[in-house]
C-alpha cells in the first residue's frame, strides 16, 4: 500500500523499527511495538501492553494527540464495512464504563480495517 493508500484513508502497516525511533519518547522501557498502521496522518500502534492512538492535527500536522488505551479497559469494538452505496468503512472502540465509543474511525476502503480488527481481537482475547 503506497501514498494514494494514505490519500484515499487506507491503512498501511508501519515498520517497527521505525515506530520504536519515532515515538520512542513515549514508550515504557521494555515495550515492544507489535504492530502499527497509519491512516493518511494517524496511526494506530499496537504494542505488548497497549493500543496508542497518536492523532495529527492542524494543517502542518505539528500539533499531536496521543491517546493510550489499555487493551483491558476495552469492552468492545465494532466494524462497519461499506455497503454499495456508502464505500465507507468505520472502526468504533468502547471503553468499560462508556456507553459511546471513545475511537470512531472511518476508513474509505474496508479491507485494512480487517487487520486492525485482527489485532484487536487478538489484543483484548
Amino acid at each position: 500500500m503506497g501514498f494514494l493508500d494514505g490519500l484515499m484513508g487506507n491503512a498501511s502497516n508501519v515498520d517497527k523499527s521505525e515506530i520504536k525511533k519515532d515515538f520512542g519518547k513515549i514508550l515504557v522501557d521494555g515495550e515492544e511495538v507489535s504492530v502499527a498502521f497509519k491512516v493518511i496522518r494517524d496511526l494506530f500502534i499496537f504494542t505488548d501492553k497497549r493500543l496508542i492512538l497518536v492523532d495529527k492535527q492542524g494543517l502542518t500536522g505539528k500539533k499531536t494527540d496521543y491517546h493510550t488505551i489499555l487493551y483491558k479497559s476495552i469492552s468492545h469494538f465494532s466494524i462497519e464495512t461499506g455497503g454499495n452505496f456508502d464505500l465507507d468503512a468505520e472502526l468504533k472502540i468502547w471503553i468499560s464504563g462508556n456507553a459511546q465509543p471513545l475511537v470512531s474511525k472511518t476508513f474509505k476502503k474496508d479491507n485494512s480495517i480487517y487487520d486492525i480488527q485482527k489485532v484487536l481481537a487478538a489484543a483484548c482475547g
